[in-house]
């Protein structure tokens, strides 16, 4: 694959961590006026129906019967756990904490392959998990104030998680589907499970704010699909790895939309645990980059 960096990869890519990085005060502003289970079954209702209309344009495929159980599974935990994690997290953590949380997918996903499939974990991810930990207590300081993970904060390491076991499982199916169809049949499998709380959306709707319900709209529309399509074509022109590798500007740049968006202003400790959780994971990243392109060009 030739690697080209021009015009269109860079403005998908920056459009990638820029919708990516609203998400979190995003759904701040739909928590104003919505429970956690509600804002998850409206934001996936919006993504799903413009996926329909987008796979009827593309005529895309439909995956095959044997496939659909683990479909199920990895929507469930890709989408349906992810998101109520991650909503009843924020009713309490900040979207600029919460983002940096959820940035510890990396080194969940790195467990979760040296578990199931025997992947040499190493020193250096041993390392960068513990600075990684180090990170988060801090975070735990800043926002709890003692000693303890809150409760909110685990809702949003579980998020995390959740969506590092739906990247670990996930390779045979992107081979087979590719990255957009199979994410796309995720997110409707995910919908699918919300839609147990689909019951009194319709009231909560009509007595939210005007500016919730336009926040989850806008979440569902942009960050829950135009991400996944533009970082579908900056991964067929730069490959998986570069594409990915600097998605870590992703928590830096939603403290700041957060402080614009919303007013928050994070507490010091809780800003340097995440500067240090983050390091942790780019720490993980770089040194297995590096062993990658030595074993791919030796």
């Amino acid at each position: 694959m030739t690697k080209k960096w021009d015009s269109r990869v860079i403005v998908a890519y920056s459009l990638t961590i820029f919708l990516w990085a609203t998400a979190f005060p995003g759904i701040q502003v739909g928590l104003k006026s919505y429970t956690p289970e509600h804002l998850a079954v409206f934001r996936l209702l919006v993504g799903s129906l413009a996926l329909v209309v987008i796979a009827i344009i593309t005529r895309m495929r439909l995956p095959e019967l044997k496939d659909i159980p683990a479909i199920l599974l990895l929507g469930f935990l890709g989408f349906t756990v992810y998101h109520m994690a991650l909503n009843i997290g924020e009713k309490t953590v900040s979207s600029g904490v919460a983002s940096l949380l959820v940035s510890m997918t990396p080194i969940f996903s790195a467990l979760l392959a040296a578990c199931f499939f025997r992947e040499q974990f190493g020193l250096s991810r041993w390392m960068g998990s513990i600075i990684s930990f180090f990170g988060v207590t801090l975070i735990s300081f800043g926002t709890g104030g003692n000693f303890e993970f809150t409760s909110e904060i685990l809702f949003i390491l579980l998020a995390s998680f959740s969506e590092s076991l739906y990247f670990v499982f996930q390779t045979r199916y992107l081979k087979k589907y590719g990255f957009f169809a199979f994410t796309t049949y995720t997110i409707w499998a995910g919908t699918f499970f919300l839609l147990f709380f689909l019951p009194g959306l319709a009231s909560e709707i009509a007595k939210s704010s005007i500016e919730s319900t336009l926040s989850i709209m806008y979440l569902g529309l942009f960050p829950t699909v135009i991400p996944y399509l533009s970082l579908s074509y900056v991964t067929s022109r730069i490959g998986a790895s570069e594409a990915t590798s600097s998605l870590y500007l992703t928590p830096a740049l939603s403290f700041v939309i957060a402080w614009m968006w919303v007013g928050e202003i994070p507490t010091l400790l809780s800003m340097v645990g995440g500067i240090i959780a983050l390091s942790g994971v780019m720490f993980i990243h770089i040194k297995v980059d590096k062993l990658q392109r030595k074993v791919h060009f030796s």
